[in-house]
Parts: C-alpha cells; sequence; structure tokens
C-alpha cells in the first residue's frame, strides 16, 4: 500500500467544483438574458401597436429573434456586472444561513438585475436604457427572467448534486 501526503489528504473540493459553478452560471445568464431579451422586445412591440402599428406575427418573431442575436448579449453583460457582487453576497449569506440558499440566490438575481438596470440608465444619455424596465411591471417582468436564472444557478450548485 502506498500513504497519501498530507497535501493529497487535505485536497479540498472546490476546485472541482469551478467548472460546476461557472457552467451553472452561464446557464443561468443565458435563460435570464433570453427571458429579459423577450420581455424588452414583446413590449417595444406593444408599445408601437397601441400606437397603431400593425405588427403581424411574422415581423414580431423576426424582430424577436433579432433583439436575441443583438440585444441578449449586451443584455448579458448588464446582468453579469449585477450578479457578481449580489451573487457573491449570497453566496457567503447562504454558508452562514443554508437553509435560505435557495431564495438568497432567487432574489440576488433579481435585485443584482435591478441594480444594474438602474446604473445603466443613470450612465445612459437615453432616459432608460430598456424602455421595459421604464415601468413597475415591465421591470417585475424582467426581474423575474433573472431570478429564474437566480434559481437555476443555485439548484445547479447546490450541495449533493
Amino acid at each position: 500500500m502506498t500513504s497519501m501526503s498530507p497535501s493529497e489528504t487535505r485536497q479540498s473540493p472546490a476546485p472541482r467544483r469551478w467548472p460546476q459553478r461557472l457552467w451553472a452560471l452561464a446557464a443561468g445568464l443565458l435563460l435570464a438574458a433570453t427571458w429579459g431579451s423577450v420581455v424588452q422586445t414583446q413590449f417595444n412591440l406593444q408599445a408601437l401597436t397601441a400606437l397603431g402599428v400593425q405588427v403581424p406575427l411574422a415581423l414580431r418573431t423576426q424582430t424577436t429573434l433579432q433583439d436575441l442575436a443583438g440585444f441578449a448579449p449586451v443584455y448579458s453583460g448588464i446582468l453579469l456586472a449585477g450578479w457578481l457582487p449580489a451573487l457573491t453576497l449570497a453566496g457567503w449569506l447562504a454558508r452562514r444561513l443554508p437553509a435560505w440558499r435557495m431564495a438568497l440566490f432567487t432574489s440576488a438575481a433579481a435585485l443584482g438585475m435591478v441594480a444594474a438596470v438602474r446604473a445603466v440608465d443613470a450612465a445612459a444619455p437615453m432616459p432608460a436604457f430598456i424602455d421595459a424596465t421604464r415601468g413597475g411591471f415591465g421591470l417585475l417582468a424582467m426581474a423575474v427572467g433573472a431570478a429564474l436564472g437566480g434559481w437555476l444557478f443555485a439548484r445547479w450548485t447546490r450541495a449533493g448534486r
């Protein structure tokens, strides 16, 4: 039999969990960015419809797909800017309050998104960078997608998975 050195026996499982965390973050971000892109597109198209502009289903679909390709990557960056500090704080709190882990990550993702969107709005020359977030309902609709992304991250990174 060979004996293990002290460094081999004390090796932490943390290095093996980083790839899992990165994949979980990417999956949550993809979910939230896709949701947010579709929501903001539909809010914009609804605003046009309210002005009397005809938006047939084919145009609605084409616009949604174009925004998924063009806006979703930008929105991912905004989300990531809000999520990194928010999810870090949620992780710190979750180690101290493990029973609240899912709620902490879910709410942190939503609050991080709101903070990031408001920060971009404050820095952008236009009144609101994402028009759907001007009102409470649109902001809530976007936050739901961010919350789902945070929930997915928490689920995919929970202990014992």
